[in-house]
């Protein structure tokens, strides 16, 4: 871990940026946590990204989102890495259902949830069946749009947790 600190403190920002934004897909994020280099531990790198993270605009927020493919899919609408793509698959291992209805159940409701709130389902999928997911989509359908762009936020915050420290561990 403190060898990849090392290291990423050690790149220009710009390479600095690349290396983490399929922890998280909006390039602000990425370029915001770069910008609080020299990071020392996993603590202040966790910490700095929640700061970097609750300070951008929606737009950023989006683009974070859109980096994700909807829950059972391999590909993202839009662009995303393919790291983050195959840490978005290990994410997704245990929602990924063999039973047709529930295959069924969760094209719906995201469809629903796209309808009302006009982005994808964001859930910080690891370690959740399918069926855990559904109902947890499901009571998010009666947010409103605030609170259920809150409730995305922290999901994604979540998962860029889980990302960091994967990266952390990467060497």
């Amino acid at each position: 871990m403190r060898d990849v600190l090392q290291r990423w403190n050690m790149l220009d920002a710009a390479a600095a940026t690349r290396e983490v934004l399929p922890c998280c897909g909006s390039q602000a994020w990425a370029a915001g946590l770069a910008g609080l280099r020299p990071v020392s531990d996993a603590e202040t790198l966790l910490a700095g990204s929640d700061t970097v993270w609750f300070e951008l605009p929606v737009e950023a927020w989006q683009e974070a989102f859109d980096s994700h493919p909807r829950i059972g899919r391999m590909h993202a609408e839009k662009a995303a890495t393919a790291e983050s793509l195959a840490w978005s698959a290990r994410e997704q291992k245990s929602a990924v259902s063999n039973d047709e209805a529930v295959k069924q159940a969760l094209a719906a409701s995201n469809a629903r949830y796209e309808a009302k709130f006009g982005r994808i389902f964001i859930v910080c999928a690891s370690g959740r069946s399918a069926a855990e997911i559904l109902a947890n989509l499901e009571g998010r359908m009666g947010n409103d749009a605030a609170v259920e762009l809150r409730e995305a936020a922290e999901q994604q915050r979540q998962i860029t947790h889980l990302r960091l420290r994967r990266w952390l561990n990467s060497e």
